[in-house]
């Protein structure tokens, strides 16, 4: 659905695209708090409205339904999460430009910061992993859940790649490939600290991949 509101006479109307968008915005984050809380299936549209405090009529002026709301939320936490990462890489890398070598040490400094920077939402976790859940069962939640995946994990390798030659490495496989061993790896001490009841599961998760993450990412690349 367009953002853009245009009039009879073709002007745009920036108050009802603005208001359209604060309306949306407000829908997520009152979805955002009860999926991760409530659980998606558990949580009905008029308690999303409530959440919000609109009408079921401003939901399904934005919203086919519970679940078209679940994609769009997944893509919103997917462009913050990007944008995210591209704000750490660039931290990153400009700490990592300042080591005279490229070896092991000097790929741990450079995940550490990078690490450090990401912020990490269980609650979106939790979210995220129901939505597999779903995908798993529905097909045409399947399908946009997996153009989300692809664009998300496209998006990152480019990233990747378009880093590579300023760190003065180059990778032994595409970089798609190489973001998802990492990436599984990550999710895999996430998921462990997440279920060990750790009252910081991602400090602890930072703490077990720095014992893994830099030798693989090393071994995964060769200097140029």
């Amino acid at each position: 659905m367009s953002e853009t509101i245009t009039t009879v006479d073709g002007d745009v109307d920036a108050t009802v695209s603005r208001r359209r968008r604060h309306t949306r915005e407000r829908l997520l984050d009152a979805a955002f708090d009860l999926f991760a809380d409530e659980g998606v299936d558990a949580t009905s549209i008029e308690a999303v409205c409530e959440r919000a405090g609109f009408t079921r009529g401003a939901f399904y002026s934005n919203f086919d339904s519970k679940y078209a709301l679940l994609l769009d939320l997944a893509a919103r936490e997917h462009r913050r999460r990007l944008q995210e990462l591209r704000s750490a890489l660039a931290v990153a890398q400009a700490d990592y430009a300042q080591g005279p070598t490229v070896d092991v040490d000097a790929m741990a400094r450079f995940l550490e910061i990078l690490l450090e920077r990401i912020s990490d939402d269980r609650r979106w976790r939790v979210i995220s992993a129901e939505l597999t859940l779903l995908a798993m069962r529905q097909p045409d939640i399947a399908r946009h859940h997996h153009d989300l995946d692809r664009q998300m994990t496209d998006e990152v390798a480019d990233e990747i790649e378009r880093l590579m030659p300023t760190l003065g490495r180059r990778l032994v496989l595409p970089a798609r490939q190489v973001l998802r061993v990492l990436a599984a790896g990550y999710r895999a001490d996430l998921d462990a600290a997440d279920l060990s009841g750790d009252p910081q599961p991602a400090a602890r998760a930072r703490a077990e991949a720095a014992t893994w993450l830099p030798t693989v990412a090393d071994r995964l690349t060769l200097p140029l």
